[in-house]
Order: structure tokens, then sequence, then C-alpha cells
């Protein structure tokens, strides 16, 4: 466990640290609970499941890899927040179980703003094209944008990468959701490049293999 980075969290006022504990086991995500660590996030709904029964109620789960529209209805009750919405349908179906339990669900939408053709998400001019209306959503409340930059060792490439996320952001931010003042969240940034992230004004990032370690 890396104590210098969880200390680093504590001493930022505006970046918050996630702790990615996907395969990690109860004993490890117990040892960074204990140092104060109260947000991870899990990749499969079928982990974060069987994790949240076995450790602290106050953790905030977050599921931050790709969710499937038939699984949102293990996480609906209790997730904190869901990184990766990257279609109109999951953001439907979150706001159906969230009717069906009567709770509103955090989420962010994901945006692809990698070279890489494996990371996936939004394209901002096709969701602008869409003019989908978000207010329908009674159950959703969309708090922010997330992206994933490219894995390369090219810094000027993933700085540019976080910059088009923020540009995104500020756009919907004056737009889309210049109704709603819970749209404050940028998640961005894992292991390699999280403090690149937090220049380009990284709310929330994603660390598992540093902290794990």
């Amino acid at each position: 466990m890396n104590q210098q980075i969880i200390q680093e969290f504590k001493e930022h006022s505006t970046t918050r640290l996630v702790a990615v504990s996907k395969t990690r086991s109860v004993a490890q995500i117990q040892e960074v609970y204990d140092e104060g660590v109260r947000i991870f996030g899990e990749n499969r709904v079928q982990e974060l499941v069987e994790k949240k029964e076995q450790l602290p109620a106050d953790i905030e789960w977050h599921l931050i890899g790709t969710l499937q529209r038939k699984k949102v209805k293990y996480i609906a009750p209790f997730v904190s927040l869901i990184h990766s919405v990257d279609s109109i349908d999951l953001l439907k179906e979150i706001n159906k179980q969230g009717r069906k339990i009567d709770r509103v669900i955090d989420v962010l939408l994901q945006f692809h703003i990698a070279e890489e053709s494996t990371k996936h998400g939004f394209d901002y001019k096709k969701l602008q094209a869409i003019e989908f209306d978000f207010t329908s959503l009674d159950y959703v409340n969309v708090r922010g944008v997330m992206g994933m930059a490219t894995f390369t060792d090219n810094t000027e490439m993933v700085k540019e990468e976080f910059r088009n996320l923020k540009r995104i952001f500020d756009l919907l931010k004056n737009s889309t959701f210049s109704y709603h003042t819970n749209f404050v969240e940028i998640s961005m940034g894992m292991s390699g490049d999280y403090k690149l992230a937090i220049t380009e004004g990284s709310t929330m990032v994603r660390i598992g293999s540093l902290l794990f370690s």
C-alpha cells in the first residue's frame, strides 16, 4: 500500500482519490480503508456487489468499468457514482431502475478522448446532434464527465486529451447542464498520468496499481 499517495490526496483540496480496487482482496481494500480512503472503484458488477457485502457500510462504491444495461439493477440500490455511462440507452435504463426503487442515481457521461479505438464513450458532436432532453431523466443525476487518455509516454498528447475533456465539460456546463448546479465533476487521470490530469482540472482520479503496489 502506498501511504504517500493517500496522504497526498488527504492534503489536496480540489481532487479526490478513487481507489481502483478491482481484483484486490477484501483484506487489501480494508487496509486502504483503514488509512482513511472512503471511495473505491470497481470494474465489474459482480465483484462490486460481493465486496460491498463484506466491507464497511460507509464506503462510497463507484462503478468505473463498462456497464451492461442488464446489470444496472444489481448496483442501482447502493452505487454512489457510475463513471462509465456511454450511451443514451444506458442512461434510460439507469433511470428506469432508479424509478423502480425510488432512488436518484449519480452518473458521469464518458467521452471518447483517446486515440485508441479500444476505449469508448460519447462523441461530443454526435451527442449534441441528438438533442436529448436530459431533464426527462427524473432518477438520474448527471454530475459531470469522465474520460481516459491514450496509454502513451507522449505527455503532450495526454495533456491535450485531458484539455479536450475539460473543454467538453465547460461546453456542457454552459449549455446542456447550465440549469444543473451539481454538474461539477471531471473524472480523469489514472496511476500513470494523474498528476497531468490534476493540472488540467481533474476533480477525481482513479488510482489502482500505484496505490496497491
